[in-house]
């Protein structure tokens, strides 16, 4: 019988393929190492494909597309409910292929190499970030242990180690302490290094023309606009605006029963770093509006009397994705009348 629908459940070095026919009776199940994978769907008929979005999965999603077959990428919590009985590779592959051939499943783009690409700059430029931080708050900690207190900011550290660790100027620190605050401040220095490097790949990639005319939307810069391209691409993969903030948890959380619906917080659900951005740029635009009369100072005022600061900034960073979403769909520029 003819193979219709696939479900592969992929894993580091083994992973599970499990074929059904259009009636979703299995028809072949079996085992592939990694170096079997291709070979095996390059000689298997042109079929439906379905995978569970992880590690991995958006090279083996492009390097099956090459050989014809259509993939289908599925986030892990919407497999879960088609799972029957013991938890299992092989029931965990049926299920993929139950769950790809749903009408109305929501699946997950795969992203280009490019895309990736923007993704690891982004990931490694976070984790310098936060070294850099968990480093300054540490040699901050230990200058307090000897009475000595250095105000809060990055910024203050970089300025006042190098007059802590000088070796002509007294201030009561050992010379020991000082060998260890000098190696300490090296290490910053060469984070900082690392985040410039990474900071400006991202400046350079950001000059094509999707990141350039998502930067004209205000409180979108560089980073946010890079960072806002690899998630959504050229926005065909999401129905409308508000699906695009949906996926980044910028909407409200539903708890809805017996007729009666129920808003609760944003449901801060999907790429947590991707929100970040957005809501830190709002609150940049909310101080930049204050005093303003456009008509988006005017929604922001409105907004901020009625609902709070905190409230007004998530709204906007709402508004923000729908407007980036809107722009890369329609290959139009940003109208500030129009979006307000």
């Amino acid at each position: 019988m003819k193979i219709t629908t696939v479900g592969l459940d992929l894993a580091k070095n083994v992973s599970h393929f499990v074929g059904c026919n259009q009636a979703g009776k299995i028809v072949k199940k079996k085992m592939l190492s990694r170096k079997d994978i291709l070979p095996f769907f390059a000689q298997l008929p042109k079929c439906l494909v379905g995978l569970e979005s992880c590690a991995s999965a958006h090279y083996w999603a492009r390097e099956i597309e090459k050989l014809g077959h259509i993939v289908k990428q599925i986030a892990p919590q919407f497999v879960k409910a088609y799972v029957r009985g013991n938890k299992n590779d092989y029931n965990d592959a049926l299920a993929i292929a139950e769950a790809v051939v749903r009408p109305e499943m929501r699946f997950i783009r795969t992203k280009t190499r490019t895309q990736q690409d923007i993704q690891a700059l982004h990931v490694m430029r976070k984790k310098c970030e936060r070294d850099r931080t968990a480093n300054t708050n540490e040699i901050r900690g230990l200058l307090m242990e000897y009475g000595i207190v250095i105000p809060q900011g990055i910024h203050n550290v970089y300025k006042r180690l190098p007059e802590l660790f000088d070796a002509n100027v007294e201030n009561g620190l050992s010379n020991l302490f000082k060998e260890l605050l000098k190696q300490h401040y090296k290490k910053l220095e060469q984070l900082q290094e690392h985040l410039d490097v990474y900071t400006q790949k991202i400046k350079e990639l950001s000059k094509v023309e999707a990141c350039v005319k998502l930067q004209s939307i205000p409180g979108i810069g560089p980073i946010t606009a890079s960072a806002f391209y690899q998630h959504v691409g050229n926005g065909s993969e999401f129905k409308n605006g508000r699906c695009v903030s949906a996926s980044l948890g910028l909407v409200p959380k539903q708890h809805s029963s017996g007729g009666k619906d129920k808003l609760l917080g944003i449901s801060k659900r999907g790429d947590g770093y991707l929100r970040t951005l957005l809501i830190h740029g709002a609150r940049a635009v909310i101080r930049a509006n204050v005093g303003k009369e456009t008509k988006l100072a005017q929604w922001i005022k409105k907004l901020e009397s009625t609902r709070g600061r905190n409230k007004a900034a998530v709204a906007l960073a709402n508004k923000m994705a729908r407007v980036g979403w809107a722009l890369m769909i329609n290959d139009s520029s940003y109208q500030a009348d129009y979006a307000a």
